[in-house]
């Protein structure tokens, strides 16, 4: 029952955040657009549906990836940094940390 119950809660929240962050997009846009930029005056649902369309662009639809294997496309810059600096030897890594260090730290004797 506990599980259950909790389980309702948070969907309860998600709705209510829902619902607050629509009617406050609502109230920005009406009383910012129409003013500054001679915009359109718009309803709770078309801020419900601005707030959908902003989440698909920015953020996408689907989860985040956890995995980015070598040819799948994605070619996440962490993942391939890391597969770079793992496949070094410790000399290799040492000489690349002196080659950063000196490209980007400033020596104690210039600051």
């Amino acid at each position: 029952m506990k599980r259950g119950g909790m389980f309702l809660k948070c969907v309860l929240a998600i709705i209510l955040a829902i619902i607050f962050f629509s009617w406050v997009t609502y109230l920005l846009w009406n009383w910012l657009v129409p003013v500054l930029f001679n915009g359109p005056i718009i309803t709770y649902w078309q801020a419900l549906g601005l707030l959908a369309l902003t989440k698909i662009l920015f953020f996408g639809i689907g989860g985040k990836r956890q995995c980015y294997p070598e040819g799948s496309g994605h070619g996440h810059w962490k993942y391939r940094f890391y597969e770079k600096l793992s496949s070094l030897t410790p000399e290799e890594r040492e000489a690349f940390k002196k080659k950063m260090r000196d490209k980007w730290c400033t020596p104690p004797d210039k600051e």
